[in-house]
């Protein structure tokens, strides 16, 4: 009926897509910083697209499984094991009771995504799951993971078919997610404030790197560059924000506010990371390098429509072929 945190990892806690419909009151979305990982994971276990999901970061918790389970991981690849065996991100996986899973080497990504069959039993704020540790609310008791925390599932599932002698079963189904991740530079569109820029400055922005310093975190990336510069200075009024708007700091460096960014902010706006990068630019790590592009609100469009088609395929695709496969094990 649950999980247990056997050893807690760096910064493990729940979230779904966000708590939207609040900032004008000052309470920011929050939610999970690669909505992509989570929403696969859900379609891997036949969950709702905005089931929370765990979120974890390199050294991830080690959990055993107090039940059988449907599960699946996405997002970040860390080498999980389950009882010392290898087993992949991004496939359906079913875990016999007293398995321990565990992460060994992180080989790409920032963040690792786990979901099971069914949904955990957290606690809603604000008509989310998601953890705002700030105010303490939902998720689980409002707060990271710790050692010896027992989440129980919000389904009763049983799989009496899985084998008595494996601790798990890999299913035969992979999601795709070549289309849903960009590949290469980062793409983004003009902010309000882009002209401002000096011309040196806009090009500097388009043919530069840029490298995640270790200040960065899940309310903003804070990168280190040539310092770009404004034709002159600017009093700037504080404005509504949002996941992916990049503002120029005094020192002319870049900050891209991520999923914990704050709701307004008076720092010129310089530029926004188009919906469907977001995610990919949240499995950056530290001292990554980042490179931009520069392209029009119908490109930024058109990108997040072909990834939203991409993501009602795999679901779809889910629901068809792991239903029944699913069933043969699944008999509550």
């Amino acid at each position: 009926m649950s999980i247990r945190i056997i050893k807690s990892g760096i910064s493990d806690a729940f979230f779904d897509e966000g708590r939207f419909g609040y900032q004008h009151i000052g309470i920011n979305p929050t939610g999970a910083m690669d909505n992509i990982a989570v929403k696969i994971v859900n379609a891997l276990t036949l969950n709702h697209s905005n089931e929370a999901a765990l979120e974890m970061h390199f050294p991830a918790a080690t959990i055993s499984f107090k039940k059988d389970a449907l599960i699946a991981l996405s997002g970040a690849d860390f080498t999980a094991t389950i009882n010392h065996s290898i087993v992949p991100v991004n496939k359906p996986i079913l875990v016999k009771q007293n398995a321990i899973l565990q992460f060994k080497k992180p080989l790409r990504g920032a963040r690792v995504y786990l979901g099971v069959q069914g949904g955990f039993k957290l606690s809603a704020w604000l008509e989310s799951y998601s953890t705002n540790t700030m105010v303490n609310a939902g998720g689980y008791f409002g707060r990271r993971l710790k050692t010896g925390d027992e989440i129980h599932f919000k389904g009763d599932h049983s799989y009496p078919d899985l084998s008595t002698t494996n601790a798990v079963q890999i299913f035969p189904f992979q999601a795709n997610i070549n289309e849903l991740y960009q590949q290469g530079s980062i793409r983004i569109v003009a902010g309000r404030h882009f002209k401002l820029l000096t011309t040196e400055a806009q090009q500097q922005l388009l043919q530069q790197a840029f490298t995640i310093t270790g200040e960065s975190n899940r309310m903003g990336y804070k990168l280190q560059s040539q310092p770009l510069a404004l034709q002159q200075e600017q009093n700037i009024i504080s404005s509504a924000v949002t996941k992916g708007t990049i503002q120029l700091l005094p020192n002319g460096q870049l900050i891209v506010l991520m999923a914990d960014h704050q709701t307004t902010g008076g720092y010129p706006i310089i530029v926004h990371v188009i919906t469907a990068d977001v995610c990919t630019l949240a499995q950056y790590n530290q001292k990554d390098s980042i490179h931009f592009k520069l392209v029009s609100n119908k490109e930024a469009e058109e990108a997040f429509l072909s990834q939203h088609r991409h993501l009602l395929q795999l679901q779809n695709a889910c629901n068809l072929r792991l239903n029944d496969f699913i069933n043969t094990y699944n008999r509550p």
